[in-house]
């Protein structure tokens, strides 16, 4: 299965969000760093992937995920600042974004099985 180099970047830059929130334990002065180049790097691949769809329910869900980018860039902040809060805004983008994942692809097949619908 081919996956675009979109779809690769985002993957990498979510698996160095981890890193760097694990390596927040060892080394707090690198890890800020890290996060601001993976979150950077995940926020504008998900501000230039906008919802394909029409719904304004997939519309509101892709607003979700630019919400939770922003939670995570005030993580990212926190970090730098040396504030403990920081785990807070990302467990709280996490949810977003978790949130936003798994009910984007079922709001398309929805659309898809609406359009099916009133073609037939």
């Amino acid at each position: 299965m081919m996956h675009s180099s979109k779809d690769i970047f985002l993957r990498i830059s979510g698996v160095l969000i981890l890193l760097s929130a694990m390596l927040y334990i060892v080394e707090p002065f690198v890890a800020p760093w890290i996060m601001t180049l993976s979150v950077a790097l995940f926020s504008v691949l998900t501000v230039t992937t906008p919802y394909p769809g029409k719904s304004i329910r997939g519309k509101r869900l892709f607003h979700f995920q630019l919400f939770s980018c922003i939670l995570m860039i005030v993580a990212t902040y926190l970090m730098f600042r040396q504030r403990n809060e920081w785990a807070l805004a990302m467990i709280c983008g996490a949810v977003f974004m978790l949130y936003a994942a798994v009910m984007i692809p079922r709001e398309l097949e929805r659309e898809k099985e609406k359009e099916k619908e009133t073609n037939e």
